[in-house]
């Protein structure tokens, strides 16, 4: 659905990461973790095209006005990478944007009495938290393995540990956490009975979906992809599937048919 959106708040976690909460209709509580939303910043025609953030999180709270009662609420975090996102930091709160949402298909939780294991880096934490709080919810037992370039990519960890979630971190330079790539942590704990659930750049998804095959453990991948309309009409954001050849194309529109995918259905390199 189309709706209009106040900015309730934006606020910077790291240089150049942020948070952003926005209004938004009850039916989004209905939304599913791993869904994302697309944005118009501005009316101008110079950024045309919508923005596609995942839902960090969908919740209620209560108005500052008096009389207004509980009022539901929709998070994203974005790194400010271009113009888009620029803009995006500006905003403050009372602020207006246009939204679309909840888009595409999210995450199947899975069955109940296996571990589940999030692994995700900058930006990718953010479907990751939505995923994590319909877990606990659940009595599911959750770990996260978050990674990132140095300690500024990661975020909200704090957020993941009230929720009571096993928190693990590797940072490229060893400026937090371990010193690594968080796929090597990943490995170290993984074992039958747990089920993957990774968002994050496509090296990352990559090394986690063979992992994920090697030891035989179920994975799903939520994909991070240019996306111009949302909803599967323009086809810019195609992916090939696992059975895609020249003869038989097989491709997999990540708007529409994702941004979660099960990992043994993409065809990595």
């Amino acid at each position: 659905m189309q709706f209009k959106s106040m900015v309730v708040s934006n606020v910077e976690l790291s240089p150049n990461y942020f948070r952003m909460r926005m209004t938004a209709p009850q039916e989004l509580l209905a939304s599913a973790p791993g869904q994302f939303l697309m944005l118009k910043v501005t009316d101008a025609i110079d950024p045309l095209l919508r923005r596609p953030f995942g839902l960090f999180d969908v919740g209620t709270f209560t108005a500052e006005y008096a009389g207004c009662g509980a009022q539901t609420y929709c998070e994203i975090l974005y790194k400010v990478v271009g113009k888009g996102t620029k803009l995006l930091s500006a905003l403050h709160h009372g602020d207006v944007v246009d939204l679309l949402a909840p888009l595409g298909r999210g995450f199947d939780l899975g069955p109940a009495g296996e571990e589940k294991v999030l692994v995700g880096g900058g930006v990718g934490l953010a479907p990751l938290y939505y995923l994590a709080k319909a877990l606990v919810e659940r009595g599911e037992k959750v770990r996260l393995f978050a990674g990132g370039r140095n300690r500024d990519d990661i975020l909200c960890i704090t957020e993941f540990e009230r929720l009571g979630v096993e928190t693990y971190v590797a940072t490229d330079d060893g400026t937090l956490g371990e010193s690594g790539f968080v796929t090597q942590v990943l490995e170290r704990h993984l074992s039958k009975g747990m089920r993957i659930f990774a968002c994050g750049p496509t090296p990352m998804l990559d090394a986690v979906a063979k992992m994920s095959a090697r030891h035989e453990v179920p994975c799903q991948v939520s994909m991070e992809a240019y996306m111009a309309c949302g909803v599967g009409a323009c086809l810019g954001c195609v992916m090939k599937g696992a059975n895609h050849t020249e003869a038989t194309p097989d491709y997999r529109c990540v708007c529409k048919d994702g941004p979660v995918f099960d990992s043994f259905d993409l065809q990595w390199s």
